[in-house]
């Protein structure tokens, strides 16, 4: 049966790849396959939160929930191992182009666990080269990107998220964020210098637990002088990090809101910081999952809307939960073309 699903979801990427090189401009394609997409789990009620559907503006997607670390407080855990064949993917983002797009995030899971990096490497140079986005970046932990990506995908992408919450490499093995022997900070310096060398934007995310809430990086960060420093509070999502059914218990990693506000006082000067509270994170963020439905998180769940590609952008997005007005509040759209940044690679 699994055998005959993956023939099934082959033939239907390569059904919509042809639809959608045929059609004028990228249109859904509602063909229904048994077992696939439709046997993910959904709530039993979807309610529309608004009548007017939001603008896709910036697109988070979460390609595959694969990933070599083993963070402690991961909020898109490994549940699944599907990923969309490229060419569904490339008319989602289609889609969501038509749809308004201007900026597009690949994330995961880890971006580059599939098909070594060539995998998000076609999407971004799709996304920059055919459809021509202002802005193409990808959040990752580093780990396995190599020199040879940026050679060939390096001219495509603006921005280069590397999440790091900790200098101390003892804190980041008690958070989970190794894999064997390799030293994530040193991999973090690495990857800083190929973003000079192929002019590539280069970011950094910390996620702010219980581990390195005390942490002073100030030095740190400044040395290696990211476009922004976005530093999350730690967020519990129940049935990912929290709860019976989560495959993480994220609850130990936890800090209040005044441990957080400490932390940021403690950085006030570092100029490209970034801060999200839980507050301003979880309705703002639009998050497409590895079906591409869109992630409701209003009700401290995923709960997911129907696909793009079956429903179309506009009817799946009313269901997303999304606060364009904090979206634009918390800085979400900011100078995120590598084309428009003054920047000293």
């Amino acid at each position: 049966l699994s055998v005959g699903r993956e023939v099934l979801a082959a033939l239907r990427g390569r059904l919509g790849a042809l639809c959608w090189s045929l059609a004028p401009l990228p249109l859904p394609l509602p063909l229904s396959l048994p077992g696939w997409r439709d046997s993910a789990p959904r709530p039993q009620r979807e309610q529309e939160w608004d009548d007017t559907a939001p603008t896709p503006t910036s697109v988070n997607y979460h390609f595959t929930r694969q990933c070599n670390y083993k963070c402690g407080f991961c909020f898109h855990t490994a549940k699944t191992s599907f990923v969309l064949p490229l060419e569904e993917a490339k008319r989602g983002l289609a889609m969501l182009k038509e749809a308004g797009m201007e900026k597009i995030n690949f994330s995961g899971g880890e971006p580059f666990i599939q098909d070594r990096g060539e995998f998000v490497g076609e999407l971004v140079q799709f996304c920059k080269q055919e459809l021509e986005l202002p802005s193409v970046s990808i959040v990752s932990n580093g780990s396995l990107i190599r020199k040879q990506w940026f050679q060939k995908y390096g001219e495509y992408l603006d921005i280069l998220a590397i999440s790091c919450d900790s200098f101390d490499e003892d804190v980041n093995v008690l958070i989970g964020r190794r894999q064997g022997k390799k030293n994530h900070v040193e991999n973090l310096h690495k990857l800083r210098q190929w973003c000079r060398e192929y002019a590539v934007a280069f970011k950094i995310n910390s996620v702010i637990n219980r581990f390195n809430v005390e942490e002073d990086m100030n030095e740190q960060i400044k040395a290696l002088n990211p476009v922004r420093w976005k530093v999350f509070q730690c967020l519990l999502i129940e049935g990912e990090n929290s709860g019976e059914d989560a495959l993480r218990e994220a609850e130990k990693f936890v800090i209040s809101d005044e441990d957080f506000d400490r932390f940021l006082d403690r950085h006030k000067g570092v100029s490209c910081l970034v801060p999200e509270s839980n507050q301003k994170m979880r309705d703002s963020y639009l998050i497409l999952d590895e079906y591409m439905r869109f992630l409701n998180c209003r009700n401290g769940r995923k709960e997911p809307s129907k696909s793009i590609l079956d429903v179309g952008v506009e009817a799946a997005i009313k269901f997303s939960g999304f606060d364009e007005k904090m979206f634009l509040k918390r800085g979400g759209k900011y100078v995120w073309s590598k084309a428009d940044m003054k920047l000293d690679w």
